[in-house]
């Protein structure tokens, strides 16, 4: 087992890989450094390779898939993920990995958001998308996070190992949040620096279109994590167009004694029904939801005395 394995998940990134490895091996001298290569066409895994990290392959395209597989095939108790483009300097590092050794961090945030990142950065409508994500997991989750789409994150064995991860993409930081907060983990944030992409470096995630998978999964996540506020919501807005549609038909009767619009009142008649019945899906769901945390809790008992062995027999 690494006490730290850096991992950097790769995609076209000859221009910076060399630097973003050499820098953080600098930054951790006792650390492995794990470069995951995802199809680069443009010999980023042998300049990594040249560079001194061990270099390994994930042929599913993907962000969320290369991640996937490095908490598959890495053991260690610390784990620093930051991204190849060198937009996260490594002066971070050693506190990170310090909170994660020293303070029972499950995972630590690298927060660009609070440092130059909304300067730094030049792309249409990222900042706006940052901030949209941040609001609503904050919300939606009533947390605190500063920054939900950070490449730069450290982990402990215990999170890696428990992670289930779905997505195949860049929605996988938003995964990575909403499950540690879903599942009451502790979570510390580092403000760290944050630079622009070197000239002739592009970036891989497409603003429209991986923004819009990304609030899918919020909503999505929303409803598998929190069954009885997504439903609860949705019951709400149909109680409001049933209070909608039945109003003006009161308002007749009182003045006429008579119900002049049937149609409207068997709407809101049906309306109120969608509206119970989706608030005791969420209620009954909620209840799946509380035995999947109590299984969780004891899944983490199983992966924590599985570490610890792992720990005695290096110790050996």
């Amino acid at each position: 087992m690494d006490k730290i394995a850096v991992l950097i998940p790769c995609y076209n990134e000859s221009l910076t890989i060399a630097k973003v490895v050499a820098d953080w091996k600098q930054a951790l001298p006792e650390a492995t450094v794990y470069v995951y290569d995802n199809n680069s066409s443009d010999g980023t895994a042998e300049i990594a390779r040249q560079a001194g990290a061990v270099v390994r392959h994930e042929y599913q395209q993907g962000k969320g898939n290369v991640i996937r597989r490095m908490f598959r095939e890495i053991d260690a108790q610390v784990y620093l993920m930051t991204d190849g483009d060198d937009t996260y300097p490594a002066d971070c590092a050693r506190e990170m990995a310090e909170l994660v050794l020293n303070r029972q961090a499950d995972m630590v945030v690298g927060d660009r958001l609070s440092s130059t990142y909304f300067t730094e950065n030049k792309r249409l409508f990222h900042n706006f998308g940052n901030t949209l994500v941040r609001f609503a997991i904050n919300t939606l989750f009533r947390a605190k996070i500063r920054d939900v789409m950070t490449g730069c994150r450290a982990f402990s064995f215990d999170f890696v190992k428990t992670f289930p991860v779905l997505s195949a993409g860049f929605e996988i930081e938003t995964e990575m949040t909403i499950h540690a907060l879903d599942k009451n983990m502790k979570i510390d944030q580092v403000t760290v620096p944050y630079r622009d992409r070197p000239a002739g470096s592009e970036s891989k995630l497409n603003t429209l279109r991986d923004g819009a998978k990304v609030l899918k999964t919020i909503i999505n996540l929303h409803r598998n994590y929190k069954p009885y506020s997504f439903f609860g919501i949705i019951s709400g807005v149909l109680l409001a167009l049933a209070a909608g549609f039945f109003i003006p038909v009161l308002i007749a009767y009182l003045r006429t004694g008579l119900v002049d619009k049937i149609p409207t009142l068997i709407v809101c008649g049906f309306t109120v029904i969608a509206a119970l019945l989706s608030f005791f899906t969420g209620l009954q769901l909620q209840n799946a939801v509380q035995k999947n945390k109590q299984d969780f809790e004891l899944e983490r008992m199983k992966v924590n005395w599985r570490y610890r062995k792992i720990l005695e027999k290096d110790d050996d």
